[in-house]
């Protein structure tokens, strides 16, 4: 059964093609032909439906526990303005996350592989949290 969207839907796509998807390693992504897993996602759904990247760099250990601080940042990458920004609203809500605006959806290609590093310096670390911060700008306000 196919999904079903509405259009003027946010889809936030937190995906990251790491190896382990095809039984290699989680240090490594493997390629998407549209270029990240954001890109690929935005090609098949309607055009009415806006993919924003957000929180791939963000632990999982942190995001499941909402009473704990999320020491770390939030990239944000969209083609839709309004998107990024309902996005950006939400990263608000996490207590200590502060949200930044990276642009358009093609920077999610970055961000991905970000990912595959955050997940070495967990394993080298043997921590479960590694995560970003932004300096020298702002946040999102």
């Amino acid at each position: 059964m196919k999904p079903k969207f509405r259009p003027g839907q946010v889809l936030v796509n937190v995906s990251v093609p790491l190896e382990t998807a095809i039984s290699g390693r989680a240090t490594r992504t493997v390629g998407v032909w549209a270029g990240s897993a954001a890109e690929l996602a935005a090609s098949v759904v309607p055009n009415t439906v806006s993919v924003v990247t957000a929180f791939n760099n963000v632990s999982a250990e942190l995001l499941k526990n909402p009473s704990k601080t999320v020491d770390c940042d939030v990239l944000v990458c969209s083609d839709d303005e309004n998107a990024k920004k309902i996005v950006l609203d939400l990263v608000k809500g996490i207590a200590g996350a502060h949200g930044f605006d990276a642009g358009p959806l093609e920077n999610s290609r970055t961000i991905e592989q970000i990912t595959a590093l955050l997940v070495s310096l967990n394993i080298r670390y043997k921590v479960k949290s590694a995560g970003l911060r932004i300096t020298g700008i702002s946040p999102v306000s």
